[in-house]
């Protein structure tokens, strides 16, 4: 999954749990029934849970570019350079 698909699956998991949380309450409220709210409500998280937390193609339409092995080598990573001596000492008054 690409950084947009994750952007794209956080986003409809929100949504989606939105959604069933108000119908699961209002069809609880409307029958009077709290054991017919879980229920849709727990339906609601399973459905969410098989739409987002699979790694669908849809997920995947802007894949990253990885660098190729010969191109690594040609630009190796610069190091970094510690001088330990010029870190900030503490000057006594």
């Amino acid at each position: 999954m690409d950084w947009q698909g994750q952007k794209i699956a956080e986003q409809l998991m929100q949504i989606m749990l939105l959604a069933f949380t108000v119908i699961a309450f209002a069809t609880g409220y409307l029958m009077a029934s709290f054991q017919m709210m879980i229920l849709i409500y727990a339906g609601g998280v399973v459905l969410t849970t098989l739409v987002t937390v699979p790694n669908w193609p849809f997920f995947n339409h802007h894949p990253l570019k990885w660098l190729d092995p010969s191109e690594l080598e040609k630009h190796p990573k610069p190091q970094s350079s510690l001088n330990v001596n010029s870190k900030n000492k503490s000057v006594k008054k």
